[in-house]
């Protein structure tokens, strides 16, 4: 069959079209409860954030309340037929994946029933490699986490203990999950290939050269894996952020200005970051089982407080870089933890390069002869930043690392600069303040903020790989 001919491509066309539907469903699910408005004016409400975790059908009410957005809404936005939302949104009711949210209030006419997605009908594992631990998260489909798990993982081991402990705790993860799991996401220093899901030369474990990462886990834990840098894994994570109406974004620094908002400290009941956490719903999914992990030490699980999500304040605000003048997003995420990396979203889109080498922003050399680093050259800034952070000086770490952004933002005229990594972390304040001192003192001023996720933002964004595909990427597209 002549693949330009029509009718050729109608099964992709149909998912394409599913997708588009799913993404706004996504949105509108996600809208705030205090009345917020989603990009075609639906005013949403209803119940806090998770509140559709299990399969069923809620009723809603009929109060214009209702957190969702109506069939004609959808068409209308799509630019596809009432007839064909219609057919879409019955195949994904019949699969699990939408329900009703309740009816609109009439201003004349049949009030409009609303739809919304059943966030908890399908789960995804994300997972964040840093070299000295293993992060995992269980999400939703509107990628708000439900679960976490922390275990020490020296990728200092030999390959296959460290691929049995991997395989371990994200079967420990998934047994979490109280219905079907889509795949698992990971995210790791590089450099590696996400297209082959091939690791190349990871700085400071060189015996994972050429081992294929993504196909090893995909057949020892019988789901389909993605594969990316732990930096580009944060940089969708934040792409995919919301920004509640009317909140203030926690972690930024105006240019010229030395105030400094840290990312919220880890609030009572076993938060251990702020943005978009419900309660998992009761219930087994997969077995665990497996090798134990001989990581080294004890593992770690975190649930949300009780009673689902923390409310809303300024402090709890998710951060989502704005461009300037309207275009869309352009800002680097720096990493720094056991190295320094960099995710670049330009255009609005997460840039790999045309050889995936992209963002391996703690090699540019910044000191000639300088000390020598783990990946066989000198002077390279993530191995200044470690030795300074090394010896405790926080204020030095930050500086040069300040150095590094300062550099970025002449050369790529990027909007804004976010910051995370356990050393960042530690010492947030800081961190930003120098960040945004020494971009002053070159000239380079743009706002400095955090990851709204925190520690979570690498797994977090490792979920979104899974995800992305199922809304038509429109969760990794600004």
């Amino acid at each position: 069959m002549n693949p330009s001919a029509p009718g050729a491509n109608l099964p992709a066309l149909r998912s394409h079209n599913a997708a588009l539907v799913l993404g706004l469903l996504r949105t509108a699910t996600l809208s705030p409860a205090d009345g917020g408005m989603d990009s075609g004016g639906t005013s949403s409400g209803g119940t806090g954030s998770g509140g559709t975790s299990g399969g069923g059908t809620s009723g809603g009410g009929t109060d214009g309340r209702a957190r969702g957005i109506s069939r004609l809404e959808l068409a209308e936005r799509t630019g596809l037929t009432p007839q064909a939302v219609s057919k879409i949104t019955a195949r994904l009711r019949a699969e699990g994946l939408v329900e009703e949210a309740g009816r609109r209030a009439s201003t004349g006419g049949k009030p409009r029933t609303e739809l919304r997605l059943v966030s908890g009908a399908r789960h995804a594992i994300g997972v964040h490699l840093d070299g000295e631990r293993l992060t995992a998260v269980l999400t939703d489909l509107t990628g708000r986490t439900v679960a976490e798990r922390e275990a020490p993982l020296d990728l200092g081991l030999p390959v296959e203990s460290a691929l049995a402990a991997i395989v371990h705790e994200v079967r420990l993860t998934a047994a979490r999950a109280p219905g079907a799991v889509l795949g698992v996401g990971v995210g790791m220093r590089g450099p590696l290939d996400h297209r082959t899901g091939t690791l190349h030369r990871v700085t400071g474990f060189p015996h994972w050269q050429d081992v294929p990462l993504r196909a090893r886990l995909a057949a020892a834990l019988g789901l389909p894996v993605a594969l990316d840098k732990n930096t580009n894994a944060a940089a969708l994570s934040i792409l995919a952020e919301a920004v509640p109406a009317g909140s203030v974004p926690t972690g930024v620094v105006p240019a010229g200005t030395g105030e400094v908002s840290p990312p919220p400290a880890a609030a009572p009941g076993g938060w251990s970051a702020p943005a978009l956490v419900t309660a998992p719903a009761p219930g087994a999914g997969p077995g665990a089982g497996g090798p134990a992990s001989g990581a080294g030490g004890p593992a770690t699980e975190f649930d949300p407080a009780p009673g689902g999500e923390p409310p809303r304040t300024a402090e709890s605000a998710a951060v989502r870089p704005r461009p300037a003048a309207g275009g869309l997003p352009a800002f680097a995420y720096l990493h720094l933890g056991a190295g320094l990396g960099a995710g670049l979203v330009l255009g609005g889109e997460v840039y790999r390069g045309g050889r995936t080498g992209a963002g391996e922003f703690g090699h540019q050399a910044v000191e000639l002869g300088g000390v020598l680093c783990e990946c066989g050259n000198r002077g390279c800034l993530e191995a200044l930043c470690l030795a300074a952070a090394g010896r405790g000086d926080t204020v030095g770490a930050a500086r040069l690392l300040g150095v590094g952004a300062a550099n970025l933002v002449a050369l790529l005229d990027i909007d804004r600069v976010v910051l995370g990594g356990r050393t960042v972390l530690a010492a947030p304040a800081v961190f930003a303040e120098q960040v945004a001192a020494v971009l002053a003192e070159r000239g380079r001023s743009v706002p400095v903020g955090f990851a709204a996720a925190g520690p979570r933002a690498v797994a977090e964004g490792a979920a979104l790989l899974v995800l992305a595909p199922l809304f038509g990427n429109v969760l990794t597209h600004a």
